[in-house]
């Protein structure tokens, strides 16, 4: 590893609910063809890349809106900290306490080429599902670094 690397950056919102069964939490499940197949480790918090220009808690409410195609929810937003991903990538997260229907989601999408090598290039949705699960569930869904989230988030609601 070299010293001073300065990876991607990337921020966004963990919403959560309150239900007679306990806590639940909203993550997407990653789209495109490299996640279709997957479970465990292609769910996130929905977020995004920002540049230097923009602050953190800017892009996680743009990144929101962009992804689930709804405006991010207003409420208490609880700092979740960062976290730096096996890829290097430093993730920002708020948690904000929020309902919504996974129905109502109208994801992003990005272009790849796909099949590889193939040159054509084909539009995927950048969640492809979008979900209410307990925190025992994301935990062994949800991107490996960003599981550091629910415990924050444990925490905080206790």
């Amino acid at each position: 590893m070299s010293g001073k690397q300065h990876g991607k950056r990337s921020a966004g919102l963990l919403l959560f609910r309150h239900t007679d069964d306990g806590l639940e939490v909203l993550l997407g499940h990653m789209g495109g063809p490299f996640f279709a197949r997957r479970d465990a480790g292609a769910w996130s918090v929905p977020k995004g890349e920002y540049e230097p220009d923009e602050t953190a808690w800017d892009a996680a409410r743009r990144e929101f809106r962009e992804e689930l195609g709804l405006p991010p929810p207003d409420g208490e937003a609880v700092p979740l900290g960062e976290v730096t991903q096996t890829n290097g990538k430093v993730v920002t997260a708020w948690a904000i306490e929020a309902d919504l229907d996974p129905a109502a989601v109208v994801p992003g999408t990005f272009t790849m080429e796909w099949p590889p090598r193939s040159g054509q290039r084909q539009e995927f949705p950048e969640l492809d599902r979008v979900e209410w699960m307990t925190p025992d569930r994301a935990r062994t869904l949800i991107v490996k670094a960003q599981a550091v989230f629910l415990d924050r988030l444990a925490e905080h609601s206790d």
